[in-house]
């Protein structure tokens, strides 16, 4: 594929621009018609939108792992958050920065642990039905090998002391600007840059700070921290740099921007926080469904209707009002971000380097946010947490939608085609290229989703072991250990209503999914090291 006019290098730049927890739908291009993203949609409309976009993990640390690496967590190991990278696997910058790329990151990585502890309660239950995980003299079965200190480059707590550079191969990485965290004050290398402009985020933000909080959920608020000021701009901010300094390099960049929202807390700053009015917000699919034959864990949350979780991370059902409040605050962060994408978009086409530069937006995961009555993430495989926006955007291509079955993993063999870098062994992911150039429709058949989480919640007890596979035809999703399955027809059902896990009427479906699932699984074993002799 012939990119642009191939710059003075001959090989294109790569953008490559992600939000954190960010459902297919809840924008302008993804068919939702109140939140505004007249930049994002723009984009879209000269881009491959792939409307079936599906995480290999619908979590933070191990879905950013597939993307850089093209391979399932399982594999590369980031099975849950809390497990930091193998900070010398072969990722998608790492790859192009052997190649004379200049790879850039900006914003929130998440390759590493962000310093938090484990809950109460969490830690009690992991104890109590996995004591290894947390026994203190227990060891991994791998040595990690590296000097003290080699998992701690994102501990937000040492950040917030100090300014700390990343290291000059940071996965791959030349140069980073980090986020560590979410909402209104996270921090990383944006804590430093804000209290330079005179505004400590530790100190004025937070809902105890807040001028106009949602007495619903402490998640939802308007930041006291200024639009100008705001992680998103900082994230906007930086990435014009990078890209004015771009300009003068003689060689091609890779460039990650990553935007830390609109992952809750929902604290849109003032001008955004009431954008959209929350009584105008419609309630979306199976709001008040009948749950009678969802998973016990599930059902307990709907009993529950109301009550957030103790854990703020963790999947609960809300009201009505609750959900609207909810709805428009992350509206408002949406739209602060889709408009510091069309500053970068813009300084992309004023330092002339639009027409040999591929672009891609996606996110690392959704977010329930009130399908099924539900709320954030984990423990459930919804397509409001599975599916997520993807298009890419090649100079010189055309507009065009697809609905093939495609994957986070997906992106890294795909980029680095394009890009005419080497693949390596081991690498899962399937380039896009074939649908990208209209040469094909179809790129798979079935798709593997997997969780993994050492505790677990009302009604489902951890350690909680899930896997999904997907195809045209229906949803399957196991609970290994705790012998609950979930079954749904796309044919008759593709909003998920109905489970039909153990109905006699729908057995060969159940049946044919799940040798799909095992087919998959074992497909996703590693074939990252090649024998080198017969024994």
């Amino acid at each position: 594929m012939t990119i642009g006019n191939g710059g003075t290098t001959g090989r294109p730049n790569i953008l490559f621009i992600i939000a954190d927890q960010l459902r297919a739908d809840h924008l302008g291009f993804g068919g939702n018609n109140t939140v505004r993203t007249p930049n994002l949609d723009a984009l879209a409309a000269r881009s491959t939108v792939f409307t079936e976009a599906t995480v290999a993990n619908p979590t933070c640390m191990p879905n950013r792992a597939s993307l850089m690496t093209g391979r399932w967590p399982s594999v590369h190991g980031t099975r849950c958050n809390g497990i930091t990278l193998d900070p010398v696997a072969r990722t998608l910058p790492r790859v192009l920065r052997g190649e004379g790329y200049r790879t850039i990151g900006v914003g929130k990585l998440h390759h590493q642990n962000m310093g938090w502890e484990f809950e109460p309660h969490q830690q009690a239950e992991i104890a109590a039905v996995a004591p290894l995980l947390v026994e203190a003299r227990a060891t991994d079965a791998r040595e990690p090998g590296f000097a003290p200190g080699w998992d701690q480059w994102e501990n937000r707590d040492a950040h917030d002391e100090r300014f700390i550079e990343l290291p000059a191969d940071y996965y791959g990485y030349n140069h980073v600007d980090l986020v560590i965290g979410h909402g209104d004050r996270p921090g990383g290398h944006y804590v430093h840059w804000a209290r330079e402009r005179g505004i400590d985020p530790a100190a004025v933000g937070g809902p105890e700070n807040s001028s106009s909080a949602y007495s619903g959920w402490e998640q939802v608020y308007q930041t006291a921290v200024p639009a100008e000021l705001h992680p998103s701009s900082y994230v906007g901010e930086k990435a014009i740099e990078q890209l004015k300094d771009a300009a003068g390099q003689d060689q091609p960049f890779f460039m990650f921007v990553s935007f830390p929202d609109p992952h809750h807390p929902f604290s849109p700053p003032q001008g955004y926080a009431d954008l959209y009015d929350p009584d105008a917000i419609e309630l979306p699919i199976g709001f008040s469904q009948d749950h009678s034959r969802s998973p016990e864990h599930v059902r307990r949350m709907i009993e529950h209707r109301g009550e957030p979780n103790i854990d703020p991370t963790m999947t609960w059902a809300a009201t009505e009002e609750q959900y609207r409040h909810a709805a428009a605050a992350q509206y408002g962060l949406i739209t602060l971000m889709d408009e510091h994408i069309g500053r970068i978009l813009d300084e992309l086409e004023r330092q002339g380097l639009a027409d040999d530069t591929i672009i891609v937006f996606t996110a690392d995961h959704g977010d329930l946010f009130g399908d099924h009555g539900l709320m954030l993430k984990h423990f459930v495989h919804y397509r409001a947490v599975t599916n997520v926006p993807l298009l890419i955007h090649v100079p010189g291509g055309i507009g065009r939608q697809s609905d093939a079955l495609v994957s986070s993993t997906d992106l890294a063999p795909t980029l680095l085609e394009l890009a005419g870098a080497p693949s390596y062994r081991g690498i899962q992911g399937r380039s896009l290229s074939p649908l990208l150039e209209g040469r094909t429709d179809m790129h798979r058949e079935r798709l593997l989703v997997e969780e993994e989480q050492p505790f677990g919640l009302d009604g489902l007890p951890g350690p909680v072991r899930m896997r999904t596979v997907i195809t045209a035809d229906g949803r399957l999703t196991c609970y290994f250990g705790n012998g609950m399955t979930e079954l749904y027809d796309h044919r008759s059902d593709p909003d998920e209503l109905d489970n039909l896990a153990g109905n006699p009427e729908h057995r060969e479906l159940e049946q044919r999914l799940m040798q799909a699932m095992l087919e998959e699984m074992a497909a996703v074993a590693d074939e990252g090291t090649a024998p080198t002799a017969a024994a």
